[in-house]
């Protein structure tokens, strides 16, 4: 159970973000979380959680910018008092073939996957030290480990919070802040919902179906719950067995 911690979930409007909220929040977490479009979706989000008695506050910013990042991060410590979980699950993605792939197609990704997750975690990380315990937890892909024709940049800002990932684990360990990563394959979201009726691209998959969010969020709680004190700095991958 998380009675009491506050968690914050970017991306936690939709998708994985979304159901990792839910299931934050039916343990006993309040949650704030970080959107960048829709406010109505964010609204809802917010009052689903609240309906399962914990507080819940949405906070509409662009991770990719670090001053904003640094103003909410300042705000929600203001609002919950703490912050115990950081959840990186925004992300986005500009696919193209590398060789017509448009430089701003490239930095977008970049600056939302892998600079974003920087900015969340440069700010939480006061918060955490101060405190001396604290639970990270990025979205990475398996695109990251094994990239992914027509995926330059996704795969490359997948990778990149790998690496940040693993130093972040290594640079903290010692003030008991663990840092892991989730590393999904397909998953039925807003973000794949063109693929869903692709089967040429689900029988690659040998279990023959995509993840649900919900499943994703299994895997984000038990890293951010005390099950997990004695990992940090591990990429787990949960993808139907499509990068085995």
């Amino acid at each position: 159970m998380l009675n009491g911690k506050t968690a914050v979930i970017t991306g936690g409007s939709r998708g994985i973000g979304k159901a990792a909220a839910i299931k934050f929040a039916a343990n006993g977490a309040n949650i704030a979380i970080i959107y960048a479009g829709n406010d109505e979706a964010a609204a809802a989000t917010v009052a689903e959680i609240e309906a399962t008695g914990v507080k819940a506050k949405a906070y509409k910013v662009n991770v990719a910018e670090f001053e904003a990042v640094k103003e909410t991060v300042a705000e929600i410590v203001k609002d919950f008092e703490s912050i115990d979980i950081l959840v990186n699950s925004a992300g986005v993605t500009r696919d193209g073939l590398i060789a017509m792939m448009k430089e701003e197609n490239f930095d977008a990704v970049i600056d939302i996957n892998l600079k974003g997750t920087f900015n969340m975690i440069r700010h939480c990380t006061p918060v955490f030290m101060k405190q001396r315990h604290g639970k990270i937890v990025n979205l990475t892909s398996v695109s990251g480990l094994t990239g992914n024709p027509g995926q330059a940049n996704y795969s490359a800002s997948k990778a990149g919070v790998i690496g940040l990932t693993k130093a972040t684990a290594k640079e903290l360990v010692g003030r008991n802040v663990t840092c892991n990563a989730v590393a999904p394959g397909f998953v039925e979201t807003d973000m794949t919902a063109n693929l869903s009726a692709n089967n040429k691209l689900v029988d690659q998959i040998p279990m023959k179906r995509m993840a649900k969010a919900e499943e994703i969020a299994e895997l984000i709680f038990f890293l951010a719950s005390d099950s997990a004190n004695y990992i940090t700095g591990e990429v787990i991958r949960i993808d139907g067995g499509i990068a085995m």
